[in-house]
């Protein structure tokens, strides 16, 4: 039924600043950028493989509650080839990025960053021998 992810929606509090980060830091490319005047939004596509990020701005959006663990979308991970480049490229925009960690369950390496909103980004090694481990607790 489902083929793939589209895109995913992000509203911002400081649309020029989120574009800088997802455009030059991140490096994504744009695919258009729309103002929508009735709605006093800004709409950026942003290309990443073949998904796309909505970058959204609304006036006042209220803040996203996403620390401790709360309900609702979790995190939004991104594959990366050269993991330690990508942190590395990251530290020296000034981006805080978490110490690399090894998940237990496949194997792979990873490490959490936020967006200028606080969101929170995960960079996950690509190319890994995937190693998957047994569910737990399923009977």
């Amino acid at each position: 039924m489902i083929d793939a992810i589209h895109h995913v929606a992000i509203i911002c509090s400081d649309y020029a600043r989120s574009k800088d980060f997802y455009s030059r830091i991140l490096g994504l490319p744009i695919i258009r950028e729309t103002y929508r005047a009735e709605r006093a939004s800004w709409k950026c596509d942003l290309a990443v493989g073949a998904t796309q990020i909505e970058l959204f701005s609304f006036p006042a959006p209220p803040p996203r509650v996403s620390r401790p663990e709360a309900c609702g979308l979790r995190h939004l991970a991104f594959a990366v080839s050269d993991l330690p480049a990508a942190v590395r490229h990251l530290q020296q925009a000034g981006i805080e990025v978490e110490p690399i960690r090894t998940d237990e369950l496949t194997g792979r390496d990873f490490t959490f960053f936020a967006d200028p909103d606080d969101l929170p980004l995960e960079l996950y090694q690509a190319g890994q021998v995937l190693r998957i481990a047994p569910a737990r607790g399923l009977t």
